[in-house]
Formats: structure tokens, sequence, C-alpha cells
């Protein structure tokens, strides 16, 4: 386990269409396969982020896990962003706005995203050829 704390890897809530369609653009512009990926509701998530005491009934953030730190909502998503090459590295410039602020954006987005992009009745099942790019 301490192995993969070492990798990048996004946890999001396996039933909202907004975070599978984050996860779907960052799969589409991570050419490198930097990243792997977790449903918030599967086992992988409770194991990995158990030393961190995140609390897992908490479905409303993007967390990301890189280099053993963890990073939540809109410094997680910037984090992200920016490590995805060509124009999204300037995502980085948006860290001069205080995660006070980015995060009630992003809290607002989140309050509402069912609403909005609706939810699956399940956590979506990775294709084969993306498979290895999850956790389980």
């Amino acid at each position: 386990m301490t192995n993969q704390l070492n990798n990048s890897i996004i946890f999001f809530d396996g039933v909202c269409n907004l975070c599978n369609g984050f996860v779907q653009f960052v799969i589409r512009r991570d050419k490198s396969a930097k990243f792997k990926f977790a449903s918030l509701q599967s086992a992988a998530a409770a194991n990995m982020l158990k030393p961190f005491d995140f609390p897992l009934d908490e479905l409303k953030t993007i967390v990301l896990v890189q280099d053993g730190k963890i990073f939540l909502r809109s410094r997680a998503v910037l984090r992200i962003a920016s490590q995805l090459g060509g124009a999204w590295k300037l995502a980085a410039m948006l860290y001069i706005f205080p995660s006070f602020f980015s995060d009630a954006v992003y809290n607002l987005i989140s309050k509402y995203r069912y609403k909005l992009f609706g939810k699956k009745d399940s956590c979506m099942i990775p294709t084969p050829e993306l498979k290895s790019r999850f956790v389980e």
C-alpha cells in the first residue's frame, strides 16, 4: 500500500456524472498515464485514505493523493489540471486565489452536482482498456 501512496491517485464520487466526466477528461489528456483512479465508495479508497483520517462518507470532493500527501476540492483539481500538459498547465496560475475562495466556488458546484449533472445508480465500471488505470 505504501507504494501506491507514492503514485498519483484521484478519488472521486463514482455515481456522480460530473465526477465521472472529470475522470474521463483527465484520462483523455493524461498521455503519460500518470494518474490512477478509484471511486470514493471503493474498498481501495477506504484502505488508502485511512492514513489521512479522511471521512469516507465525504463524497462531495475530488481527492488527490500524490507523493504521500492529500489534496482536496479546488486544490486537487488545480493540481491535477496543472499536470496534464499543454494549456492546462496554466491552471497553476489559479493558485493565486486563496483556497477559501476557490473552495467556496467548488463547494457550490459540488452541492448542486447531482441536480445539474445527474447521478448513476452504481459506480462506473472501467473498460478493459482502462482497467489498469483504476486501483482496486
